[in-house]
């Protein structure tokens, strides 16, 4: 049974930064990719971050380049997501994603087959 689990949310004030880790267990082949998604309240879901599990490769939403960097330890099979200079609009719930085994990952959050239960973050401004 594939399960992620993230952790690091919190509230922070405009400017400042967190670092969310998202730790996958059961996922024991294929596994290509991984994603991190936010729904802030009101709008729909949206893809933040994309990191290849072979090799350097990522890739970002626009609205976040420069600021987040997403990274991985393969060896404890946990994604990351540092934050820098948030602002108050990017306050959501902040969850990652896997695709199913051997497929890939984009931004459409219908291509991921399992997901975390989110963690809360709050930009005050």
């Amino acid at each position: 049974q594939v399960q992620l689990v993230e952790s690091g949310g919190g509230s922070v004030q405009a400017g400042g930064s967190l670092r969310l880790s998202c730790t996958v267990s059961g996922y024991t082949a294929g596994r290509i990719c991984m994603a991190w998604f936010r729904q802030a309240p009101g709008k729909e879901r949206e893809g933040v971050a994309i990191i290849y599990t072979r090799g350097p490769r990522t890739s970002y939403a626009d609205s976040v380049k420069g600021r987040f960097t997403i990274s991985k330890d393969t060896a404890k099979s946990t994604v990351y997501l540092q934050m820098n200079s948030l602002k108050p609009e990017e306050t959501a719930l902040y969850s990652c994603a896997a695709p199913r085994p051997w497929f890939g990952c984009s931004v459409q959050e219908s291509d991921f087959a399992y997901w975390g239960q989110g963690t809360q973050v709050t930009v005050s401004s």
